[in-house]
């Protein structure tokens, strides 16, 4: 369980540290705005495919 809440934890970081990187060097706003959803339904997928096996289905990766 520790394992699990460290590992989400990592995601969230690595999600937070990724929207400021794009808010440091993405002069167009529209772009910026496509590139964060993309992060956060990257991260939202990691975060989903690390509670899978959690709830009793397989991981999908």
């Amino acid at each position: 369980m520790l394992t699990l809440v460290i590992g989400i934890l990592i995601i969230v970081v690595v999600g937070a540290i990724l929207f400021w990187v794009i808010d440091k060097f993405c002069p167009d706003a529209r772009l910026a705005q496509l590139l964060k959803l993309l992060v956060v339904l990257v991260c939202l997928a990691a975060i989903v495919n690390r509670l899978l096996p959690l709830i009793g289905y397989p991981s999908l990766l």
